[in-house]
């Protein structure tokens, strides 16, 4: 069987989960912007940042997979909400089922991680973004805040970190089941 650990990162902790996972694995992790062909590969494994709602690089990579039926497709969101709370993981959840072909979708097996955000590593564009939508979520009343707002509002201009790299362990006992 052949694998291929796939990422994307714009500021570096996706891409340490993914170097990680690797070297447990001992399966090559690559950018998706430096990725041509995923349908020679068995597993696909996909762990990707969330940005505005999005997965890193995720629907560019995965639409250029032509024939699903013999593969086992795993995708892992990195991002700053707790992806232990249900709300974050269906909202999640619906952002990528709106991102990827039904039939990918279905089959894939889903995962979540929690990063980190340093802002004064943002670029411009994402540091405006981030405090747009500070200030936006500032203004709902704190009865109907979520625990995604909730974590923005307590991050918000700060540099976190929750990396925690044994969150990768049920990603590889999966990896190693070769059901």
């Amino acid at each position: 069987m052949s694998n291929i650990i796939i990422y994307g990162s714009h500021y570096g902790t996706t891409k340490q989960y993914a170097e990680e996972l690797s070297r447990r694995t001992n399966i090559k992790a690559i950018s998706f912007e430096k990725v041509n062909q995923i349908n020679d590969y068995d597993n696909i494994i996909y762990l990707g940042g969330l940005y505005a709602g999005g997965v890193l690089g995720m629907s560019k990579t995965l639409k250029k997979l032509n024939n699903i039926s013999n593969k086992k497709i795993m995708i892992a969101t990195v991002g700053l909400a707790d992806p232990i709370d249900e709300e974050n993981k269906n909202n999640i959840r619906n952002n990528i089922k709106h991102q990827l072909p039904k039939e990918v979708f279905e089959k894939a097996m889903i995962f979540h991680l929690r990063g980190g955000i340093d802002y004064s590593k943002l670029n411009l564009v994402h540091k405006t973004m981030l405090k747009l939508l500070y200030n936006a979520i500032k203004k709902i009343p704190k009865e109907q805040q979520t625990a995604e707002n909730n974590a923005m509002i307590e991050t918000y201009n700060k540099k976190v970190n929750f990396i925690n790299f044994s969150s990768l362990d049920k990603i590889v006992n999966e990896i190693e089941n070769k059901n």
